[in-house]
């Protein structure tokens, strides 16, 4: 089953950017922990395998259709942060790249004809309005209890209870 080549380029690109995600994650968690907020650390760490997960989807797709995976230079920015609603924040920002790339692999698709890959990338553009949504809300959260230390220790809490992704 063939594939444009240009597409499968921006799809092999978007491999590359799943993974920096990961390492995004994983860096705020490290962050968290820092501040001794073991639960968002530990959300952070599940939002980090959950990317690892996405960059295998689009690499299976490639693979699937006799492409060539080839990863390339993952670009981690350096990240401080000095509270969790920065820690969100970040988040939520690399989400909404992350969307953003995600939605100009669509219109590629769509503009080069590739309807076999329409099913994949429905499945993540749902999956990134579900994302941005849920750290939004967290950002909300924490916002209402601002600098609180038992609204955020209640936040933090809550966020360790996230089941694993398995």
């Amino acid at each position: 089953m063939s594939i444009n080549k240009k597409f499968a380029k921006q799809l092999n690109q978007q491999v590359i950017a799943e993974h920096e995600a990961a390492l995004i994650y994983t860096q705020l968690a490290y962050e968290l922990d820092r501040l001794s907020f073991s639960g968002m650390r530990d959300w952070m760490f599940e939002q980090a395998k959950e990317e690892r997960e996405h960059a295998q989807k689009f690499a299976q797709h490639l693979l699937d259709r006799g492409e060539r995976v080839q990863l390339g230079t993952v670009n981690v920015p350096a990240i401080k942060i000095s509270s969790p609603l920065e820690a969100f924040e970040a988040s939520l920002a690399h989400e909404e790249k992350v969307s953003e790339l995600i939605r100009e692999l669509a219109r590629t698709a769509d503009k080069v004809g590739d309807i076999d890959s329409r099913s994949l990338l429905n499945w993540f553009l749902d999956e990134q309005i579900e994302e941005e949504s849920t750290v939004g809300e967290i950002i909300d959260r924490i916002k209402i209890v601002g600098t609180d230390g038992s609204g955020l220790l209640r936040i933090d809490q809550e966020l360790g209870s996230r089941p694993d992704s398995e």
